[in-house]
């Protein structure tokens, strides 16, 4: 079994910082990509970062400039660095992970239980 666990959500006044942490447990052999995803209440899930396991990233036209992905591949974690918040920021953001497990030769995604972050005016 795999277990990603989000942590770092919640109220922040607009112009301020989050960071977000999700780290990953279980057999895991292996992560590729990891990134992070976000629901705002009426809209649908969107992709917010991505990054590979070699260090490659990529960000929506959104978030870019703003906010920050990386990762520690010896502790299975990734890491959203979020800057100058933004009330239309406001969402449940979820930590997404492509993990092979070590009996398997495919990877699977797999999704946290996500968090809340709350951007006030």
């Amino acid at each position: 079994q795999v277990q990603l666990v989000e942590s770092g959500g919640g109220l922040v006044q607009a112009g301020g910082s989050l960071r977000l942490s999700c780290a990953a447990s279980g057999s895991i052999a292996s992560i590729d990509n990891m990134g992070w995803y976000r629901q705002a209440p009426g809209k649908q899930r969107e992709l917010v970062a991505l990054i590979t396991r070699g260090g490659n990233t990529g960000y929506a036209d959104s978030v870019k400039g703003r906010f920050t992905i990386s990762r520690d591949n010896a502790k299975n974690t990734v890491y959203l660095q979020m800057n100058t918040l933004k009330p239309e920021d406001t969402a449940v953001y979820y930590c997404n992970a492509d993990v092979r497990r070590w009996y398997e030769t495919t990877a699977y995604s797999y999704w946290g239980q996500g968090t809340q972050v709350t951007v006030s005016s």
